[in-house]
């Protein structure tokens, strides 16, 4: 069933909100302001998080959360996603009752996501077998990626306060871009546009404005992408976890610049 499509709402709400403030001359001005509403998912009627989050692509959202989570395990066990603004929630529907889901719900990991990000169950296991191959790269590759990322930081350069993330070819084209007030939100969301779309993270690259966290590379390696890109710095722990998969790190990426932590050896100069 490659083309099945849960049954989904189409609920994703105004991102740009403004107001009035005083400037260092005494001067008003009127801004924008970066919209942020709590939305609980609810996954056959039991409450699993509360993300905040801009909430202009809610549905995918939820679906790359569960996802990147492992509660759920393929899209066809997914019959519908509703979100209701008014309650402030998303009910996801599933064909079968996730086994053990209070088990998994009770082992509870606060990482350092904005917000404060949770993993549930032990993720960190079902990672133990998965091996990535770094592509071949160079430098020209991850120019183009971030001067083909210019025009799409729109919410960013209007209002601030968001990160972006983007989901790249290994020639530096833009799949799927994507802002949101924590990047751990806008990568679930990256998550649940290529389950949607049957694509695979074979040959692309995962850019992030944010920091490289274990949160982060553990929810790339997920959706399997070999290739991680960041403008912002790495963690210990998230260099470790991009070793021992094979994910190919590259961070301080701004202007003409940037460092290779990992996959050094897949680097054309």
């Amino acid at each position: 069933m490659a083309n099945y499509q849960p049954k989904m709402t189409d609920e994703g709400i105004r991102e740009l909100y403004s107001t009035t403030v005083l400037d260092e001359h005494g001067e008003t001005r009127e801004i924008s302001l970066t919209g942020e509403r709590p939305l609980t998912i609810y996954l056959d009627k039991q409450e699993i998080v509360t993300l905040m989050t801009m909430g202009s692509q809610p549905e995918l959202l939820a679906l790359g959360y569960l996802r990147n989570q492992s509660l759920v395990q393929t899209l066809e066990d997914i019959i519908e996603i509703q979100v209701d603004w008014e309650v402030e929630s998303v009910a996801v529907t599933t064909k079968h009752t996730i086994p053990e889901l209070e088990k998994l719900l009770s082992k509870r990991t606060v990482t350092s996501g904005c917000g404060q990000g949770t993993m549930f169950g032990n993720v960190m296991a079902l990672l133990d077998n998965l091996k990535l191959k770094c592509p071949s790269f160079s430098a020209d590759i991850i120019y183009q990626v971030l001067d083909n990322l210019t025009d799409h930081n729109k919410m960013y350069k209007q209002a601030g306060a968001v990160h972006g993330c983007a989901l790249c070819s290994i020639t530096g084209k833009i799949e799927y871009f994507v802002e949101d007030v924590g990047r751990h939100n806008a990568v679930d969301v990256i998550s649940g546009w290529m389950w949607l779309k049957g694509m695979t993270g074979d040959n692309k690259v995962f850019y992030t404005t944010g920091r490289l966290t274990s949160e982060m590379v553990i929810k790339v390696a997920q959706m399997k992408i070999p290739l991680l890109l960041s403008r912002s710095g790495v963690t210990e722990m998230g260099l470790s976890i991009a070793q021992k998969i094979g994910i190919g790190m590259i961070a301080r990426a701004k202007g003409k610049h940037f460092l290779i932590f990992n996959g050094a050896d897949c680097f054309n100069n």
